[in-house]
């Protein structure tokens, strides 16, 4: 288990730093801080609300995720496929796990960049009023386990394809469909179909419900155990696509 941690963290580290020899990285930074920033003060009405709080900030986060982290993750095994450098690496004494897991961790830790770049909203709130700093930092925790399970389920969709625009359209689909599982207008449709076991046990797996939960103060148990699980399922997934083309 230690070797394993050993060698995903220096895949990881290789990769984290790989990110940065492209303008990839400048690119998702500028935008992603942009965007939080003119969604919060734009369109959630940071001070038109009149309250010492990041709600609007982190409202949006979801919805950007839903198109920044899958332009990340489509290009995890999609370009390694296209290039034919995936057929090299399962050639190293690398496990498929030990990959998977190393170039998760770089893609999750480089978004967790961006949104520690957005500090200066927690800095100016604080300056602004006197904000529930837990709420702040608990919201923060909830958008880096959507935004991971978001990753997750792009790493495994770019795994099954050469194609990074498919990779991407498929995760940004897939992600949606999580996303807005829970919504009322969602509910409504599968109500009029299904029977209510079905459609509650929909709504039990929308990132949305467990992430707003989450953003209010209140880490529950139920919402960290279906991030996990999500994560954690999706990378099993995606060791499986893998391991399938290390083994043709």
């Amino acid at each position: 288990m230690r070797d394993t941690l050993k060698t995903a963290y220096i895949i990881a580290r290789r990769e984290f730093a790989a990110y940065f020899a492209t303008p990839l990285a400048a690119v998702f930074l500028t935008i992603f801080v942009a965007a939080t920033g003119a969604f919060a003060f734009y369109i959630g009405g940071f001070f038109e609300r009149g309250q010492a709080n990041l709600f609007a900030f982190f409202a949006y986060h979801p919805w950007l995720y839903l198109l920044l982290v899958p332009a990340v993750a489509m290009r995890l095994w999609a370009e390694e496929r296209k290039s034919g450098t995936i057929e090299l690496l399962m050639t190293l004494p690398v496990s498929p796990t030990e990959a998977i897991l190393g170039k998760f961790a770089a893609a999750w830790a480089f978004i967790g960049l961006a949104l520690i770049l957005t500090f200066p909203m927690w800095i100016t709130v604080n300056i602004l009023g006197n904000p529930d700093n837990g709420v702040i930092l608990t919201s923060y925790i909830g958008s880096f386990l959507v935004a991971g399970a978001f990753l997750a389920i792009g790493s495994f969709i770019s795994a099954l394809t050469k194609n990074q625009v498919i990779a991407f359209i498929l995760s940004a689909t897939i992600c949606f469909l999580f996303l807005t599982s829970g919504m009322e207008l969602v509910q409504n449709v599968l109500r009029s179909w299904t029977p209510r076991i079905v459609s509650d046990a929909v709504a039990s797996m929308s990132f949305l419900s467990h992430y707003e939960e989450i953003t209010r103060g209140v880490i529950g148990l139920d919402s960290i155990v279906f991030f996990a699980s999500l994560i954690v399922f999706a990378l099993f997934a995606n060791a499986i696509a893998v391991s399938q083309k290390k083994s043709a």
